[in-house]
């Protein structure tokens, strides 16, 4: 199983010079990615620009969003060409995670309906593709640039049925929601391989799931703030929040065990803090 790291980008007052540097110790650590997540009525960065920046500064580690909410992004082809710019500056290390988000707020502040969201979203799934396979447009020919694999590498997130279906028919595979424990975990993967299955597709699915992780003294408290303040649309309180997050090494470790033996093939853990050394301590938990 392939160990990724979360980028603080989410962190509320995250610096760049933050997001950057635990980005290159990413990369010189060992992980195999860095992850940002997408929300709007939130101060956060914005994925696509923060991974641009990332790209400039890494080389090897694959650039994943996890998830991107595509549904508010309403010129599929702009998206399109933005991912596609994207993947050409990261030499094809973009993996594109999309779902349709579950938070109204995002969608008010956007002023963009949140009924009918899935329909949109997987009409936007199939114009991308064209968009990618290079297909005539405009007086100049196709929209540009093309991807250096031919197309964007798409995960599908969502935890419902319909969730796994997209993935089975548009993606290269899934991404479970941070809410995702791994004992149910088995479970989501049995189905999205049948379903998999079901719309002829050849190989499996590849298959990813994030976690929320806190190192250091003051791991727990860092976890209360920001997941209770993240997820406080939800009611979360500090104490509730803490439980949410793995909180000591053991912790990390035990769910990397049971995420590994559940058949995940990549765990991305984002940190409760801003601070790069968050990525120095999971490290050697998790790289050895």
């Amino acid at each position: 199983m392939d160990i990724g790291i979360g980028l603080p980008a989410t962190i509320p007052g995250a610096d760049p010079t933050q997001v950057l540097e635990a980005a290159r110790r990413a990369e010189r650590l060992g992980f195999a990615s860095v992850g940002v997540i997408d929300r709007v009525a939130y101060d956060n960065h914005e994925p696509l620009i923060t991974l641009a920046a990332v790209a400039a500064v890494t080389e090897r580690v694959r650039l994943v969003t996890s998830i991107l909410l595509a549904p508010l992004r309403v010129n599929t082809v702009l998206l399109a060409k933005q991912a596609a710019t994207l993947d050409r500056f990261a030499k094809g290390r973009l993996v594109l995670g999309m779902a349709v988000g579950l938070r109204q707020d995002d969608y008010q502040v956007c002023g963009i309906p949140m009924g009918g969201r899935g329909r949109r979203f997987e009409a936007m799934l199939t114009e991308m593709r064209r968009v990618w396979s290079g297909e005539v447009r405009g007086e100049a020919g196709p929209v540009g640039p093309r991807p250096p694999r031919g197309e964007v590498t798409i995960i599908i997130g969502g935890g419902s049925d319909t969730a796994h279906a997209r993935a089975a028919r548009f993606g290269a595979g899934w991404i479970a929601s941070g809410s995702a424990p791994p004992d149910r975990f088995g479970e989501s993967i049995a189905h999205l391989r049948r379903l998999w299955a079901d719309e002829g597709r050849q190989g499996e699915p590849r298959v990813l799931a994030l976690t929320y992780f806190a190192l250091g003294p003051d791991a727990s408290q860092a976890a209360g703030r920001y997941l209770s303040h993240y997820y406080g649309h939800a009611g979360v309180t500090p104490e509730t929040a803490q439980q949410m997050a793995l909180t000591g090494e053991s912790a990390v470790r035990e769910a990397v065990a049971a995420y590994r033996d559940a058949g995940c093939d990549e765990l991305l853990l984002f940190p409760c803090s801003a601070d790069p050394v968050q990525v120095d301590l999971l490290a050697p938990v998790t790289l050895r």
